[in-house]
């Protein structure tokens, strides 16, 4: 997948593991104590999982119904590692399109969210990704991406503000040309709330 920040066949399972118990003694842990034992290992399992892409690939069908308004899964939860603090941030994706020649299985539709999501991200980079995917594999008339997230490292630590979402958006094509077709991606977006 274009763009990845960790190229998760080189993930080294052992140096994680090394650098989890180096974590652990640099904070001052015990990491004799029982309960600390299995740590390392568990912290590198959670990052190997947490950064190996999901297997994406496009189930894409011709639009033989000629099928021209807009197709819109809401409310796809996510979850990701923010790279800059590597904690998490966790949320909704809103994605749509507007089908041209082709449409495509709307499970792919979670799916994009999800390979994308198993990364080091930042919010508004993984909303572009899932959309420049879509305008890639489908090219379609026009596509609509909608991120909401609470993200840890504003809520548990810095300026701890629990609930604040981050809401980021890419449209494309018509969803950018056309005020109505925008207005109507939105307000099915909204309805979710």
């Amino acid at each position: 997948m274009p763009g990845r920040i960790v190229d998760a066949s080189k993930f080294d399972f052992e140096a994680a593991e090394r650098a989890a118990r180096e974590l652990l003694r640099a904070i001052g842990a015990d990491i004799d104590s029982p309960g600390l034992l299995d740590t390392p290992r568990r912290v590198a399992a959670s990052f190997a999982e947490l950064v190996t892409p999901a297997e994406l690939g496009a189930t894409v069908f011709p639009n033989d119904g000629s099928y021209d308004e807009l197709v819109v899964v809401r409310d796809i939860p996510f979850h990701t590692l923010c790279m800059h603090h590597l904690l998490p941030f966790h949320g909704h994706a809103h994605v749509g399109y507007l089908p041209g020649e082709s449409i495509v299985g709307i499970s792919k539709l979670a799916r994009v969210v999800e390979a994308f999501s198993r990364d080091l991200q930042v919010q508004e980079r993984l909303t572009v990704q899932i959309a420049d995917w879509l305008e890639r594999e489908l090219a379609p008339r026009g596509v609509g991406v909608v991120l909401s997230a609470e993200h840890m490292c504003m809520t548990i630590r810095g300026v701890r503000k629990p609930g604040a979402r981050t809401v980021t958006s890419a449209v494309r094509g018509m969803l950018r040309r056309d005020a109505r077709t925008r207005e109507e991606f939105f307000s099915l977006v909204e309805r979710s709330r």
